[in-house]
């Protein structure tokens, strides 16, 4: 199995759970992991404000094989359905208020 620099899973993980963008950011800063997992800054970029979790699920499950199949494809529909749930939770709470 190749390595890609020094293991930050642990900072990675603790930095998903505060926020996703944050652990994308240091994704982005201290590893080259997004830019082996998508072929253009574009893609990251866009994910870090549309669907922070599908895009680092995406990333994570890359990085296991240089791919995404089977069960890794769950994992990142997973992160999808969990964007936009944060979504219509941030919908309802403002129709709640107004």
């Amino acid at each position: 199995m190749r390595r890609y620099g020094p293991p930050i899973g642990c900072f990675l993980v603790l930095f998903a759970f505060i926020s996703p963008r944050l652990a994308l950011f240091a994704l982005f800063l201290f590893s080259d992991l997004l830019s082996r997992a998508f072929d253009s800054w574009f893609v990251p970029f866009i994910g870090f404000f549309l669907l922070p979790w599908t895009t680092l699920a995406y990333a994570a499950m890359w990085s296991s094989s240089d791919r995404v199949y089977g069960f890794e494809w769950f994992i990142v529909v997973l992160a999808f359905l969990a964007d936009l749930a944060s979504y219509a939770s941030r919908n309802r709470a403002r129709s709640a208020r107004a």
